[in-house]
């Protein structure tokens, strides 16, 4: 079986996590990544810990395993010589600097689509290359100003950003999407293309029926802490010894849920017989609904939802998070190698392709001399 991207070459000159998570997923694809880094100090999230790990921080190691390191100081003439070779060479460029940047040093679009017709250039800003050219693009920036924040969070607190680099993540696999789709058009065209992502255009785009509610009605939704706009009950609710979040997504699912607490007129009520009415009538629906979940813990109810094919599972971690994925058989963490921490596994599985190889995250420099040495044969 062959790997999707097999001889494909990335050049990588991101840093941070949008750029290196998305050329971490075009090496688990089976792309050749050659990460560019800053001499002596590499990537700036090398330093971000702790968590420290023998290589650098795990920070640094969750968006860059399987590829190549080289450090080149792109201030120094000599080095330019061989960021361009590289470039020449490359099927794929991604970076992350302000826009104009790189052109300054003879490694933009323009100028590398003359040496190198068929290269497919990603540009990921934090706010395009217009209005926002000059703005420094962190995940935790966009996701104030763009509206994440204030969907997120109790309402009765101050907005709160999520708990992961969501921004980030989600600009990466646009990214990600953008280049398969020129490397695909590129079949056609012998060319290449210049594929540009920023953060913001990429949180707006994921903001889904919270986008399309303020676009129908001019009204900004506001935060809602666990609950739905939309649909009730979907939320956590109270029981004996913690929440259960429980999902319903029809008038079947909530029938059943009121016959399993014990409480089966709920779903005759007109107050709660519809979707629309549950909504508007939230508060006594929960009221209800947690007076019959009281009596009982969590896994229990857990296993007696489940039964009757209610959507209700126990509010856990991560660390739980990974032993339900393990039971259920998805296999969710790969080996890196043997002296380095497990990592999550590729999301997507195939029947007939097959992924590469998981490596080890780079040390800084660790393929110097052999890049090189590469880049000066004829």
């Amino acid at each position: 079986m062959t790997k999707p991207l097999e001889g494909v070459l990335v050049a990588d000159f991101s840093r941070v996590l949008a750029g290196p998570l998305a050329t971490a997923t075009l090496a688990d694809l089976g792309a050749t990544v050659i990460k560019v880094e800053r001499p002596g100090r590499g990537d700036d999230t090398r330093q971000w810990g702790p968590p420290w790990t023998d290589n650098s921080t795990s920070y640094f190691d969750c968006a860059n395993r399987s590829k190549k390191s080289i450090e080149l100081d792109l201030a120094d003439e000599a080095d330019l010589v061989v960021a361009r070779r590289l470039a020449s060479r490359a099927d794929v460029l991604v970076e992350n600097f302000l826009p104009g940047s790189l052109d300054r040093k003879g490694l933009g679009y323009d100028e590398l689509i003359q040496l190198n017709p068929g290269l497919v250039y990603c540009s990921i800003t934090g706010f395009g290359s217009i209005g926002g050219a000059e703005l420094p693009g962190y995940d935790f920036l966009v996701q104030a100003v763009g509206g994440l924040m204030s969907i997120t969070g109790d309402p009765s607190s101050d907005p709160a950003k999520v708990g992961v680099a969501l921004v980030d993540v989600l600009t990466s696999k646009d990214a990600v999407i953008g280049i398969l789709a020129a490397l695909k058009a590129r079949e056609t065209t012998s060319r290449g293309d210049r594929v540009e992502v920023n953060l913001l255009s990429s949180l707006l785009g994921s903001l889904a029926n919270q986008a399309s509610s303020y676009l129908a009605t001019g009204t900004a939704p506001t935060r809602m802490g666990n609950r739905h706009p939309s649909i009730a009950p979907y939320e956590t609710l109270r029981c004996k010894d913690g929440l259960l979040a429980v999902a319903c997504g029809n008038d079947a699912q909530f029938a059943r849920l009121a016959e399993a607490v014990g409480d089966p007129d709920l779903a005759a009520d007109a107050r709660f017989a519809t979707n629309g009415t549950r909504v508007e009538n939230r508060q006594a629906l929960v009221a209800r609904l947690e007076e019959g979940l009281r009596d009982e813990v969590v896994d229990r109810w857990v296993e007696i939802l489940t039964a009757v094919k209610v959507p209700a599972g126990k509010v856990g971690s991560i660390a739980s998070a990974f032993e339900l994925a393990a039971s259920l058989g998805l296999e969710p963490l790969v080996s890196v190698g043997p002296e380095a921490a497990p990592q999550v596994r590729h999301p997507i599985t195939y029947r007939n392709a097959r992924l590469s190889d998981y490596r080890p995250p780079p040390r800084l420099g660790e393929h110097n001399d052999d890049i090189r040495a590469w880049l000066e044969e004829d």
